[in-house]
């Protein structure tokens, strides 16, 4: 009987189990990808729309010159060097290395705000307003859904980062930074095609 209470216990410890995991066995990357398919969405619908009012146009875009290339190339060669601190800490994040973790984060809001800087250039440099055109309006609105994201993203970044420089940094925390990272690769990777579109487009469409 005693042989048979010990096997028992043994079955039911769960003290060897890891107390955080990662990637699909985590609740959090399901959340995390099931938003970012809701949110791809949104995002081809708007460009889609794009391409529809396009084909209602005589001319495209109507009465303006295509939004200037230097602010958003800059931008997007700024996004993907941005890439290699999110890797960096997302890699040892998994390891749990808070010193590793902290750095990059640190480094990644540092980009995320060179980011929200050159956009508000960017804004400044697209040729047309939402009042004018049809084009204004669908511009704009493209640009204001990923620049919401963006200002979302480096939001929760700074704020899992001030989290990291807390005394106690729980495990789940280092599954967080993982998703940080995964969501930000998200916002790069929805910003190729929206540039393309955007800044090359319009001149293609010319052409």
């Amino acid at each position: 009987m005693a042989e048979r209470d010990l096997a028992q216990r043994r079955l039911l410890d769960v003290s060897p189990l890891p107390s955080v995991t990662f990637a699909t066995r985590s609740i959090t990357w399901w959340g995390t990808l099931g938003m970012m398919v809701i949110e791809g969405s949104v995002f081809a619908l708007a460009l889609a729309a794009y391409f529809y009012l396009h084909s209602r146009a005589d001319t495209w875009p109507p009465g303006v010159l295509p939004p200037e290339l230097f602010w958003g190339t800059l931008n997007t060669a700024i996004f993907l060097l941005s890439v290699i601190p999110t890797e960096w800490y997302r890699r040892r994040a998994r390891r749990g290395d808070t010193t590793s973790v902290q750095i990059g984060m640190i480094l990644s809001i540092l980009f995320g705000l060179t980011i929200i800087f050159v956009r508000y250039k960017e804004m400044l440099h697209l040729n047309t307003d939402w009042t004018q055109t049809a084009y204004g309006s669908i511009v704009w609105l493209i640009m204001g859904l990923h620049i919401t994201h963006l200002i979302t993203d480096w939001v929760d970044s700074v704020v899992l980062t001030a989290l990291f420089f807390s005394p106690h940094v729980e495990g789940k925390r280092f599954v967080d930074a993982e998703e940080n990272a995964s969501y930000w690769y998200f916002v790069v990777i929805t910003w190729i095609p929206i540039y393309l579109v955007i800044y090359w487009a319009p001149r293609w469409l010319r052409s």
